[in-house]
């Protein structure tokens, strides 16, 4: 069973229907009661970073997460829910995130280009991993975002340009984070999502 985390920031069917479409067996938590049962966990989410965190806090997801991620439970976080991953979230002030990753959430800071970044980037890579399997370096995602994480060099898989050089996907063992949609992302989503249920 994959469990999709509730944590009620965003819409998170078309998360739901895009893992049915590569043949996971999803179940949508509202709360945490079944997360240890999880086989994988995915984390989306759209909205604030603070939003975020609070949600998880009142669903009392925090615990579990931290203790499937320990575990070595695959956890995969879309969006927000790569951010959350992270120490530091920089919206609105200064919040703490689940702390899995090291690294802070920042704002694009650019006059040159439009903030959110909303439509279809590049995703490049270097390195060879499982979740990247048939996947070509430069095949483009759907992004909608106006922050980015600053990861370590280390834990970055995937980058993206966009007035800056970013961390667009990342991988430390058992944890994974994509910042674009992969559910909005067509094939190139759909092979993601795929190798992440097949393969992690």
């Amino acid at each position: 069973m994959i469990a999709v985390v509730d944590y009620g920031v965003g819409n998170l069917r078309s998360v739901e229907k895009a893992l049915q479409a590569v043949g996971a067996q999803v179940e949508r938590l509202t709360d945490a009661e079944r997360l240890p049962i999880a086989e994988k966990i995915v984390l989306p989410g759209v909205g604030s970073f603070q939003d975020g965190m609070e949600g998880l806090r009142r669903g009392g997801f925090l615990e579990p997460l931290r203790q499937a991620a320990q575990a070595g439970i695959p956890l995969l976080g879309i969006c927000l829910g790569m951010q959350l991953l992270f120490e530091v979230g920089e919206e609105h002030g200064e919040h703490a995130g689940l702390g899995f990753l090291r690294g802070r959430v920042g704002r694009f800071e650019t006059t040159a280009l439009k903030v959110p970044q909303t439509g279809w980037n590049q995703i490049h890579y270097d390195k060879a991993h499982p979740i990247l399997a048939g996947l070509p370096s430069g095949a483009y995602a759907y992004f909608n975002h106006s922050f980015y994480c600053q990861a370590e060099k280390e834990d970055t898989l995937g980058w993206t340009e966009y007035g800056i050089h970013y961390s667009s996907m990342v991988a430390r063992d058992n944890l994974y984070g994509m910042q674009f949609h992969p559910e909005k992302s067509q094939r190139v989503g759909l092979t993601l999502l795929r190798n992440f249920v097949e393969r992690c």
